[in-house]
């Protein structure tokens, strides 16, 4: 087996690309591990009742306060986190982006944006029911981050 790097243009995006005869357990646990490298997520503690969780960022749908209270939304359960929003503003990758007062969105979980008819506009998230709304103040540079993953 050979390692390779190439150099890209600053604009290209940077990829790794896994070339192999078969999938055996090997190359998964491998793939895994570079998996596991990429995910910049820091760890950030969920809470829910009296058990701590450590859950993968990519699986984090949103973020959202409630008072005095963040949630930290996934596809089929809440938790709540010991941070503010503005703390994990800074501490997310940047897939995450506040979308509202109350709320940041991990943008590559977004599946769609929906206009309503009180003119609002609503963020649905692939395989949940689960939606959020981006106030108009966020919305373009909502819009322009979901442009760019498209490419």
């Amino acid at each position: 087996m050979r390692f390779r790097i190439e150099f890209v243009a600053k604009d290209a995006e940077e990829e790794i690309v896994v070339r192999c005869h078969s999938l055996d357990e090997n190359i998964k646990r491998q793939c895994a591990a570079i998996e596991g490298l990429l995910d910049d997520t820091p760890a950030i503690i969920y809470h829910k009742a009296d058990q701590e969780f450590y859950l993968p960022g990519k699986e984090i749908l949103f973020f959202e306060t409630d008072g005095e209270i963040v949630h930290a939304h996934t596809a089929g359960d809440m938790f709540r986190v010991n941070y503010r929003l503005y703390q994990l503003e800074e501490i997310l990758p940047p897939a995450f982006m506040r979308i509202s007062k109350s709320t940041v969105a991990n943008t590559a979980q977004i599946l769609s944006l929906c206009k309503t008819i009180s003119t609002s506009v609503s963020v649905q998230f692939f395989h949940t029911h689960k939606h959020v709304y981006v106030s108009r103040f966020y919305l373009k540079a909502l819009k322009e981050k979901l442009s760019q993953r498209s490419r």
